[in-house]
């Protein structure tokens, strides 16, 4: 692995120093960060509810708040059409609560994973509209539903599409308003929200304009944990989302919310980081859709009986847990598969198969294959003859991109550029295989494949101190386009033979200028006979507050390791 210092302007770390009063620390990680004036690194330094946006810079925002005020004058039957992920789910949640607090009616329709797919159905609008529903808003979808805006047209319902998934060129579907930073000629500050982000907006729109704008810190409890599980850059606007919904956590006041936290071990009132949300709150959520039926998250917010949302948050804890194992049994087969297929695994852009895979978890798997394998990666689920399909990508390589190269083999795809879903006939998936690879030899060299590791400095192990620590956290919440500090230092001494934990993690005790640390190599552990007791090392590492109480005090967690003078 390669490791790189975070480049960093020095005129723009001298500014921040002089201007905004920072350390040389704080200066030099926030001018990596892309800060260049003192008022930029104190809005990042203290996210503020004065910091979002305008709802009205979105197009199509007027229009869709109008149609949504008199649906609710009239009280008329509004139907949101949601997706089964943490992002949909959460997104129906918000703007249902928002309607309903200005005395309208809101149903939902979640469609089912497995049975229904991912998308707006053409059977669903027509089933509303014989229900008496004339208004349908989509949330985390609908921004290539041309078939579906047609069957609202036909059915005499008014559509609203929110969605933040990138359109298909400059064709946009004919609903009555279409809401999504990303189409064309819209000049929305952050393009980079959350299908849940889209749909607050338009609660955010609604609720200002009759005055409650005083609920929207309670909104952004639920908007954090989508935003964090849905990887969008932390930064800008969703910076805002996820700090101050993050705090909020620490205080639920929802039921289901309460629920949830509570099966997940988040309940102790600590403060909640997006790492616990991440690993522990959305993939509870997000196990409901890939298990099973994802309306009951909706209905575990929705729930007013604390004892009722415990039952399904327990449920979900389990499915969460059924998840686990499948994944494991997928993932095993995959890598065998791509272990022994030398010209599969080095494929420019891997596509790997298997007769009854899980479609819940196949993206997880794809994950996990870009990961060990460094190469953007399609996993697909060969049923019927039909191959369902979630891909995942490596920066610097737009998979949708790639997918629309090919657009002429699948049935249906969607996405953006680190994540897509599809489907095909199970006999063409080598002619994907074959057109994918040749995709990306075009645009991918072997060095792209190549893990480098991007450093915000370089320290002694003296220099890790609680203030340090201090000033690191101040840059969180940590994710997706704001990562957490890793540092390096280099001649550290193994002070006593590494072991493992739970057979597959490496701990290290090392020692340097005085002060010694446990370190933590997560998954490292197939690299325990490389080190020996009193050999040097560099270490690169994250710090963190040890969790366990009966050890109090800092740790490593390492991003990579190796004897000195390696890296």
């Amino acid at each position: 692995m390669r490791w790189k210092l975070r480049e960093a302007e020095a005129a723009a770390v001298s500014r921040l120093r002089s201007e905004a009063g920072l350390s040389p620390l704080m200066a030099r990680m926030l001018a990596a960060r892309g800060m260049r004036t003192a008022e930029e690194a104190r809005a990042y330094l203290s996210p503020q509810l004065s910091q979002l946006h305008s709802p009205y810079l979105m197009s199509g925002m007027q229009a869709a708040v109008e149609r949504l005020e008199a649906a609710i004058a009239r009280k008329e039957k509004i139907l949101i059409y949601g997706d089964y992920d943490v992002d949909g789910t959460v997104a129906i949640v918000l703007l249902k609560t928002a309607i309903e607090r200005l005395g309208g009616t809101a149903d939902y329709h979640v469609p089912h994973r497995i049975r229904d797919g991912y998308g707006m159905k053409d059977e669903v609008i027509a089933g509303a509209a014989e229900q008496g529903v004339r208004l349908i808003v989509s949330v985390d979808t609908g921004i290539r539903a041309f078939a579906a805006a047609e069957a609202a047209q036909r059915a005499g319902v008014d559509l609203i599409v929110t969605d933040h998934h990138l359109p298909e060129g400059a064709a946009l579907p004919r609903a009555l308003v279409v809401l999504n930073p990303n189409q064309p000629g819209c000049e929305y500050p952050c393009k980079a929200l959350c299908g849940a982000g889209v749909a607050f907006k338009v609660a955010q729109a609604l609720l200002e304009k009759h005055g409650r704008g005083s609920l929207l810190p309670s909104f952004l409890k639920m908007l954090a944990i989508a935003t964090i599980a849905d990887a969008v850059p932390l930064t800008g606007e969703n910076r805002v989302f996820a700090s101050l919904g993050l705090a909020g956590l620490r205080q639920p006041a929802n039921p289901g919310l309460k629920a949830l936290l509570e099966v997940a071990g988040l309940d102790g009132g600590r403060p909640i980081s997006a790492g616990d949300v991440g690993f522990r709150v959305a993939p509870r959520i997000n196990a409901a859709g890939r298990m099973d039926v994802a309306q009951e998250v909706i209905e575990m917010f929705g729930a007013r009986d604390l004892e009722r949302s415990r039952q399904i948050a327990e449920r979900l804890n389990q499915l969460n847990a059924d998840r686990q194992q499948e994944e494991a049994r997928i993932l095993e087969a995959a890598f065998q598969r791509l272990d022994g297929d030398q010209a599969l695994r080095e494929s420019y852009c891997i596509v790997v198969e298997g007769e009854g895979w899980h479609r819940g978890v196949i993206g997880i798997v794809a994950t996990r294959v870009v990961e060990r394998y460094r190469r953007p990666a399609l996993v697909l689920s060969i049923e019927g003859g039909e191959a369902h399909g979630s891909g995942r990508s490596l920066r610097g390589f737009h998979l949708l991109e790639a997918l629309e190269s090919c657009a002429g083999l699948f049935t249906r795809f969607g996405g953006h550029a680190f994540a897509v879903g599809c489907a095909l006939p199970a006999g063409r998936v080598p002619e994907l295989r074959a057109a994918l690879d040749g995709f990306a030899r075009a645009r991918l060299t072997p060095a792209d494949f190549e893990p480098a590791l991007t450093l915000d400095g370089e320290v002694t192990l003296d220099q890790v101190t609680p203030e340090f620590l201090g000033e690191t956290q101040r840059l969180a919440p940590f994710g997706m386009g704001n990562p957490q500090p890793v540092f390096a230092a280099r001649g550290a001494r193994l002070v006593q033979p590494p072991f493992l934990l739970k057979e597959k993690h490496l701990k290290l005790r090392v020692m340097q200028g005085g002060r010694a640390f446990d370190a933590l190599g997560w998954r490292m552990g197939e690299r325990l006979a490389e080190f020996q007791a009193g050999g040097a090392l560099d270490l690169a590492f994250t710090v963190e507050q040890n969790p366990n109480p009966e050890f109090p005090g800092l740790q490593l967690t390492l991003s990579d390791v190796a004897k000195a003078g390696a890296r």
